[in-house]
């Protein structure tokens, strides 16, 4: 007699059923967590989950030929961190000493912007980064910048030498 593929109880009748992608062999109580797999004569009925490939094949016919003209030939998908810029590794220190220059307490400048001292504390701390709109507020209030620009780190990188720089130019070993 077959066993259930999911309870592993011994059934005298199982149904092929699709589980999260897997066509498993499962008894009545338990096809239920999926969708039953229908065969070519059968498939004319909806399912959860498209069977026959005449479907698919149309759908992603013309989506392909949309989508390949739309990317206008670039080689890489652009993604959400192509635009992003990145928040500077000192941007405790940027903080705490432009807010210094212009003469104000923690509490001061927490009032003006809004915000709570504690937040102005843990930001001068580094103990929390701070979220896009109060990065923008102390960039706007203090006439800094909390992001990363083009440092001496940066140009050390592409500094126009015929040589290629390799991971064991850049690791220094602890011996």
């Amino acid at each position: 007699m077959p066993q259930c593929e999911m309870c592993g109880a011994d059934k005298p009748s199982l149904t092929t059923t699709k589980v999260e992608g897997a066509e498993l062999q499962l008894c009545d109580s338990c096809k239920d967590f999926g969708t039953e797999v229908r065969t070519e004569s059968t498939s004319s009925t909806s399912t959860k989950y498209s069977t026959s490939s005449s479907k698919t094949n149309q759908s992603s016919g013309s989506s392909s030929s949309s989508s390949s003209s739309s990317s206008g030939g670039s080689t890489r998908r652009r993604d959400m961190f192509d635009d992003m810029e990145e928040l500077a590794a000192d941007y405790d220190d940027r903080i705490r000493t432009a807010r210094e220059q212009q003469g104000m307490s923690q509490e001061e400048l927490a009032s003006q912007l809004n915000e709570k001292a504690s937040l102005i504390r843990k930001l001068e701390r580094g103990d929390i980064l701070p979220s896009d709109g109060v990065q923008k507020k102390l960039e706007k209030k203090l006439d800094i910048s909390l992001t990363e620009g083009s440092s001496d780190d940066e140009t050390d990188w592409s500094s126009g030498s015929s040589t290629t720089t390799t991971l064991g130019d850049v690791v220094k070993r602890k011996d």
